[in-house]
């Protein structure tokens, strides 16, 4: 008989490929972020870590990338 343990298991597992499938579908990075950004080697703070895991780039450079990219 299956548990409220195994059930509970179950659920975050199913959870966890959702988000990692609609992460994927959206294009975002999934992992750590980066220490130190890849542009300007400047650190990358721990809240822009935390708030957009697999980060790459510090804040003013991503904003960078992404007007270039608009254009």
């Amino acid at each position: 008989m299956v548990d409220l343990f195994d059930r509970a298991q179950e659920a975050e597992e199913r959870d966890r490929k959702r988000a990692l499938s609609a992460a994927l579908c959206k294009g975002q990075r999934i992992g750590p972020s980066a220490l130190v950004c890849n542009e300007c080697g400047e650190p990358i703070p721990e809240d822009r870590r935390i708030a957009s895991p697999g980060c790459t780039r510090c804040v003013s450079c991503e904003r960078a990338h992404e007007d270039k990219r608009r254009r």
